[in-house]
């Protein structure tokens, strides 16, 4: 324990260095940021696009317990639909056309890590529910697996997206 503790420090002095300012607004998010880190519930960044809201799902990263262990990015919005649930949660030798071997998926890989979900907001329905099964137990099944896998990740999620409106529209889920 002490060394976890130990570690956790020495990385949040070293996070200091990484994002270099002087704006107090900005130094507010930078230890909010830090704070959170410490728990075990799912984070949600908004800003709008290019604000640097990946470098504040690095920092809650770095200032974690899980800050050794790996960060995996995934920009929901950039992989095809028919795609994104298996660079998830990977998938089992002919689960589909083409699958001719076993993939870890993204979540598998982060585990003892964190998992950045990068525009939540474009994230199909139908997929936001298996990500929630994830969240809340900490276990997934690959595509066309039957083997229940369990993960220990820190989940952070950013979007530029105002969700609220989202759900009023149908679009998101509310839970």
């Amino acid at each position: 324990g002490e060394n976890v503790f130990l570690k956790t420090q020495l990385k949040r002095q070293w996070q200091k260095e990484k994002i270099l300012t002087r704006n107090p607004l900005v130094m507010e998010i930078l230890n909010t940021a830090k704070k959170v880190a410490l728990s075990d519930f799912p984070v949600l960044v908004y800003g709008e696009s290019g604000v640097g809201k990946e470098l504040i799902a690095k920092t809650i990263h770095d200032a974690s317990t899980r800050g050794g262990g790996p960060f995996i990015a995934i920009n929901c919005g950039a992989i095809p639909e028919n795609m994104l649930e298996s660079e998830l949660f990977g998938h089992e030798k002919g689960s589909f056309t083409g699958a001719h071997a076993r993939k870890l998926g993204l979540l598998e890989i982060a585990n003892n890590g964190t998992i950045f979900l990068d525009e939540i907001g474009e994230l199909p329905l139908n997929l936001q529910g298996k990500i929630l099964r994830a969240i809340e137990s900490g276990a997934f099944f690959r595509v066309g697996g039957v083997k229940e896998i369990k993960v220990n990740v820190k989940w952070v999620s950013a979007t530029n997206k105002d969700l609220k409106a989202e759900v009023a529209r149908g679009g998101f889920r509310a839970d």
